[in-house]
């Protein structure tokens, strides 16, 4: 072999070398590192996290966590997927555009009338002017006095029929590509993972596991007590609207402690309502070393932009030394259709 061919080899493999993705890295025993995160973008963000993880898993490191207390919650509408709009909104609007066949004198009234004109901002505004108070009409007539297998189909049904309207795909498909990365990081290393949203218990439970890979008993939501009844013979669970419990805001933490018994060292939430403040300022009363993520939608083109008015959870997140994930900045990729 000539001097020339030994060149050209060398920089044949110096060029292959050079072509490899952060996703991959050869390390010098061979081997290949995967990047857990590689819808990321390589900064201050990710850094922080992967840091993060790295001490709490290294046995007999001054941050090292045992597995039992690596707990993790999520929150789920603007934080795991797309929350404009709000998926259970439009189920809401979505059963009962199904029953006014049967209820015709609905056109007239509201909160019924503004839902079949199509009214997109009723909802939204009725939960931030007036506490939800006609929203919670709506959910009583849709969520309650039927048996849960049926309300599962119902979700199911409208999870497999609606589009959302911007992107032309199902809701769990307009998941965030980034957050999905980041459960299955954590997972990976020993996190007991949990969503701790304001939207209902059972909504969630019908996708959170095909979707997040989260299982049923580890989604803590809003919900009425439901009830064990005797139906044509067969002893079903009953939604009920009795004994209601909004887990937003302040009463989260309240919801975490009830049902994990433990304070999370991880939380991550979003920007709109303030409604994510309580779990994320909770998780920074954890003795152990803690981590909390923020995401700001601040992409208009790619998603949306916005944030409270009194930028109230960005304040928070100064505050409490929160890491603040920038859309627009922090995120290569928004969503699994977009690879």
């Amino acid at each position: 072999m000539n001097k020339i061919s030994v060149l050209l080899i060398l920089i044949s493999l110096f060029t292959i070398a050079c072509k490899q993705t952060t996703s991959e890295i050869e390390t010098k025993n061979n081997s290949v590192v995967i990047d857990p995160l590689p819808s990321w973008v390589e900064g201050d963000t990710k850094t922080a996290i992967i840091k993060f993880v790295n001490d709490i898993t290294n046995d007999g490191g001054s941050k090292y966590i045992h597995p039992n207390e690596r707990i993790a919650t999520f929150d789920n509408d603007g934080t795991l997927w797309c929350e404009q709009p709000v998926a259970q909104l439009e189920f809401v609007s979505y059963q009962i555009n199904k029953m006014a066949n049967s209820n015709p004198g609905w056109k007239d009234q509201q909160p019924y009338k503004s839902i079949l004109e199509g009214d997109k901002n009723y909802l939204i505004n009725d939960y931030i002017n007036n506490h939800g108070k006609e929203l919670m009409k709506l959910i009583s007539i849709t969520h309650s006095g039927i048996t849960l297998e049926r309300f599962n189909s119902d979700v199911e049904e409208f999870i497999n029929s609606s589009m959302h309207p911007k992107y032309n795909k199902k809701y769990t498909e307009t998941v965030y590509q980034p957050m999905i990365e980041l459960i299955q990081y954590l997972q990976n290393n020993d996190f007991k993972t949990y969503i701790c949203s304001g939207g209902g218990n059972d909504f969630m439970r019908v996708f959170a596991e095909e979707t997040y890979d989260i299982v049923p008993e580890n989604v803590i939501g809003t919900f009425a007590m439901n009830s064990f009844e005797q139906i044509d013979g067969s002893w079903q669970i009953v939604k009920g609207n009795n004994i209601f419990f909004m887990n937003d805001g302040l009463t989260k933490p309240a919801a975490i402690e009830q049902r994990i018994g433990r304070v999370p060292i991880f939380v991550a939430g979003n920007v709109r309502s303030g409604g994510d403040i309580g779990q994320l300022t909770y998780s920074n009363t954890n003795k152990l070393p803690n981590f909390q993520l923020l995401v700001n939608h601040d992409d208009d083109i790619r998603e949306f932009a916005y944030s409270e008015k009194d930028s109230a959870s960005l304040k928070a997140a100064v505050i409490g030394k929160w890491q603040v994930v920038s859309m627009k900045d922090d995120w290569l990729t928004i969503f699994p259709f977009e690879k």
